[in-house]
């Protein structure tokens, strides 16, 4: 049987879990890719108490790992430089290279595949979106007859888990500390609760799907920080809840790129996923829709993607290279975010008093923006009103001019809006 040597650079959570199936599963994992894989070399900078690597050989100078007899380097350092200097490193010296770090493949992929390209190598990344949900294989290989004209989902687990939560009635902050608690969050939340870390995943699926570039020209990017729970009381009263989206969508040859928050059909498939799996809808001209979901990280899940890319290069080793250059055929201009449509959800907060319903629907005809539906709900404290409003459709460039001259009215007193997706 054939063997496949592995470095293995970065002693982690994920490493260590890696090093565990691939111990654990051998007999299987064999099976199912015609070789035997072996752990030749390990970088580490320090040990890991929790897994011991027997008399597997310690690097702790990383980049000592590409010197060693190795067919792949495994990059889980994490990170963006290093990561890139390792993986480029790796690469001259003909070595494939399978890794989980969706950062460096957003911003450097198009210079590592066009160097692998060169040097005849494979850089596989199943991992680096959704762990060990199989959506990259899925894009590039089952779904190559299709043309996708939307990707759309839930792609990070810690702003699912919180906004899950709050639908349930809990409050933000209360929930971002108990997704840290179990681990779910880390202790800088930051480039989860921002939306970053899922602007990464769908930068990444888009270049597969339709070719722009890594890193992708800037896109709109909106965290989650400024949802309210009763956001999720009135869009529940109007069939709806609230979601971070991350969508890749063609439109007439131009290309929509964005995170942010959404409301979404309370009966649809992405809107009844719950707690930290991601989820993404796929709309294909062959076959319709298509729904995957999945844990969207951990040891376990992402040591599957990881073994995935692993058996998928043991099997193929004759096609060499792989990767999104592969479909960059055709590419498509991203739309200006300005430029896009949305219906809008408003939450107005006004003084109880006769005429503000009055002002706040002729100010909106003024802006030639329609009314789908407007509601005044029970009062609040300090006798104000909370007006719950649905917008027509209306150009995103028109959006914040109506958001600032309705704060112009005397009697409203905040106002917070949430786009709508559209199916």
């Amino acid at each position: 049987m054939e063997e496949l040597k592995l470095g293995i650079c970065g002693w982690g959570n994920v490493a260590t879990g890696l090093f565990n199936a691939l111990e654990k599963n051998a007999d299987m994992i064999a099976i199912n890719a015609g070789a035997q894989f072996t752990v030749g070399v390990i970088g580490a900078r320090r040990d890991n108490p929790r897994c011991d690597p027997g008399n597997t050989p310690i690097e702790r100078n990383i980049f000592n790992v590409i010197k060693h007899d190795i067919d792949v380097v495994i990059e889980l350092i994490g990170g963006v430089e290093v990561a890139r200097e390792l993986i480029i490193e790796a690469i001259k010296n003909k070595k494939h290279v399978v890794t989980a770090n969706k950062a460096v493949i957003y911003n450097h992929g198009d210079e590592i595949f066009k160097l692998a390209e060169e040097n005849n190598v494979r850089v596989l990344f199943e991992s680096a979106v959704c762990a060990g949900t199989p959506i990259i294989k899925l894009l590039k290989e089952e779904l190559a007859a299709n043309r996708i004209s939307k990707i759309s989902g839930m792609l990070n687990g810690t702003s699912n888990f919180i906004l899950s939560n709050m639908e349930e009635g809990a409050e933000f902050q209360s929930t971002l500390e108990l997704a840290q608690k179990e681990g779910y969050a880390e202790p800088d939340p930051t480039f989860d609760i921002e939306g970053m870390d899922a602007a990464h995943k769908i930068g990444i699926l888009s270049a597969l799907a339709y070719g722009t570039s890594l890193p992708p020209k800037d896109f709109y990017v909106e965290g989650i920080t400024k949802i309210e729970k009763s956001d999720f009381t009135h869009a529940i009263d109007m069939g709806y809840t609230v979601k971070h989206l991350a969508v890749a969508k063609l439109e007439k040859n131009h290309l929509e790129l964005r995170a942010h928050p959404a409301l979404i059909k309370h009966d649809s498939h992405l809107a009844n996923l719950q707690g930290v799996r991601n989820g993404i809808e796929i709309d294909t001209d062959l076959i319709g829709k298509i729904h995957i979901a999945g844990s969207g990280a951990g040891q376990e899940s992402t040591a599957s993607g990881l073994i995935s890319d692993l058996v998928n290069l043991a099997n193929s080793r004759e096609i060499i290279f792989d990767s999104t250059e592969n479909n960059k055929i055709v590419t498509y201009k991203v739309q200006e975010f300005s430029e896009l449509v949305f219906q809008y959800y408003f939450y107005i907060e006004a003084e109880d008093k006769p005429g503000v319903m009055a002002s706040i629907t002729s100010l909106m005809a003024s802006k030639q923006v329609g009314i789908e539906s407007i509601v005044q709900k029970e009062e609040l404290d300090e006798n104000c009103v909370p007006i719950i409003l649905i917008t027509d459709p209306f150009k995103e460039s028109d959006h914040s001019d109506l958001h600032n001259e309705l704060l112009t009215i005397e009697s409203v007193k905040n106002i917070r809006s949430i786009r709508i997706e559209s199916n």
